[in-house]
């Protein structure tokens, strides 16, 4: 062993050995190794669903590993909870936002250990001292006073690292901490990260935004389909090398033939939807989507692709531009009135919004089409049923009788009766958001088989997707969504991982895509 390898195995604080972790039909984590080695800022990479959050959460001690080991300073030990491995000095910045919005900054700061007076009352004084004290180092000038729900989401986010500086670390886990902040915020947390480094605190670092992580990086680990694939120093790596080493070979899936017809469906123009800090969410955004098509809307996290279809759906109020279906102008008109011209959207979480859980899969089939059952005050149940019975059998979902509770069926079946819901509703074209998110392997097949089938049926079809994989491998165009922007389009033989990884990625070689493209 030389001695740059000796020297920087003993800077190991916490090593991650043969990790494993397995969910109700998906394997999250196989066998994976990782190192944290102090006063360092050791980063992990992955395209979305490789597994990193999941490894930062079994870490934090938010969940156990199904297998492995965790060695703390070479003994080894096993989380109970969040606050067992804090007692143990490691913290954590979560990629969603963890504060409580009914309390004010300092409350929020102070929420783990406040501040008493002999230990009956808080010590209010001194709650906000530290609070000052902490947000000074982070260079912002928030009252912490304030709310934390009348915060913009930078703010908020600025409030979190905060958090994180509160408690004596000797582990920090940033997931994302970057993706809610301004330039000048971003410069101000690097500055923070190289004053933790030379304390000698150990950095776990997670981000889509490639460029910074060889900015701050010392080392990087890759994490693809739940395996560790490669581990570097940074200086030695480049953009090109992390890229790679997240989507793997080329792939060439074999995809069907376009059903475009020519007739444009959709028709967008400059549809925007303002942050209420300023800028937008969604940044005058144009789009025409064609009869028959499959479209993927690709973006990480943040990109502006949900609240684009909310704007479609009507969901937003303060969303402007023209929407046109079929060439009714929707623009201005209600929800409903939208699912009567022929639009539906298939929302993320099939759950809270897709789904009523205590009624039965006929029930939930035919929610959104009552109307079409309606007899004066009644509901016509024969032929509802066989509606019903059709959309099951056209969809392929496995159940037993369609009067079983939809929680009974598995998630990929559950969201097939999501997609049923909305095709009876007789739609001209179809929105779904992430329609594969949390299904196993071959439900996620099903799915686009069926996407597929109602596209040569005629129907226009746009989906979002964070899997580079599920984009490359199921549509005829990508549109790439980045910072509520169009940043990037390919038809379907032209799309590569690289140029799609490439659009998505804020400032990549300091250029939009758009003038990446462009060149």
């Amino acid at each position: 062993m030389s001695e740059a390898t000796l020297a920087a195995e003993t800077r190991v604080i916490l090593r991650a050995e043969g990790i494993g972790r397995v969910f109700p039909g998906t394997i999250a984590l196989r066998d994976v190794d990782f190192e944290v080695r102090r006063g360092a800022v050791n980063v992990l990479i992955g395209e979305n669903g490789a597994g990193k959050s999941t490894l930062m959460k079994i870490l934090a001690g938010v969940i156990p590993p199904t297998s492995g080991r965790l060695l703390l300073n070479g003994k080894e030990v096993r989380f109970e909870s969040v606050r067992d491995a804090a007692h143990h000095g490691i913290g954590i910045i979560f990629q969603e936002l963890n504060l409580c919005p009914n309390l004010s900054v300092a409350e929020n700061l102070s929420l783990v250990d406040p501040p008493t007076r002999f230990g009956f009352d808080i010590d209010r004084a001194r709650q906000l001292d530290k609070a000052r004290t902490l947000l000074a180092r982070l260079e912002q000038r928030i009252d912490p006073n304030q709310l934390a729900d009348d915060l913009r989401i930078g703010q908020q986010q600025i409030v979190e690292i905060a958090k994180s500086l509160a408690a004596d670390v000797d582990i920090l886990i940033m997931d994302e901490p970057t993706s809610a902040l301004s330039a000048p915020e971003v410069e101000i947390l690097f500055r923070i990260i190289g004053d933790l480094k030379a304390h000698g605190v150990a950095i776990i670092y997670i981000s889509h935004r490639l460029e910074e992580i060889l900015r701050i990086g010392d080392y990087v680990t890759v994490l693809r389909d739940g395996r560790r694939q490669a581990h570097a120093i940074v200086k030695d790596i480049s953009v090109e090398w992390m890229i790679e080493k997240m989507v793997g070979p080329s792939m060439a899936p074999a995809q069907e033939a376009s059903a475009a017809t020519g007739k444009v469906a959709l028709s967008l123009k400059d549809v925007t939807l303002p942050r209420a800090a300023g800028g937008f969410l969604v940044d005058h955004v144009s789009l025409d989507v064609q009869a028959g098509e499959v479209v993927c809307l690709y973006g990480l996290l943040g990109a502006g692709r949900s609240e684009l279809f909310e704007c479609l759906m009507g969901l937003q109020s303060a969303s402007r531009g023209r929407v046109e279906l079929e060439g009714n102008d929707l623009s201005g008109e209600t929800i409903a009135s939208r699912i009567r011209h022929g639009l539906v959207l298939v929302p993320e979480d099939r759950q809270r919004e897709g789904l009523v859980q205590t009624m039965s899969v006929r029930a939930n089939l035919t929610l959104a089409s009552l109307r079409r059952f309606a007899r004066l005050f009644s509901i016509r149940d024969a032929s509802e049923r066989v509606e019903a019975r059709q959309m099951i059998q056209r969809l392929t979902i496995k159940v037993s009788s369609p009067e079983v509770e939809v929680t009974a069926l598995s998630g990929g079946n559950q969201q097939k009766v999501v997609i049923g819901k909305g095709l009876l509703t007789e739609p001209h074209l179809i929105l779904l958001d992430e329609p594969t998110r949390g299904v196993d392997v071959g439900a996620k097949a099903e799915i686009f088989r069926v996407m597929r089938r109602l596209a040569r049926d005629g129907l226009g079809i746009v989906f979002s997707t964070s899997d580079l994989k599920e984009a490359l491998g199921n549509a005829d165009r990508i549109v790439v969504m980045s910072s509520g922007r169009i940043s990037g389009e390919f038809a379907r033989a032209e799309a590569t991982e690289t140029a799609v990884i490439a659009a998505s990625a804020p400032n990549f070689h300091g250029r939009s895509a758009k003038e990446r493209q462009a060149s």
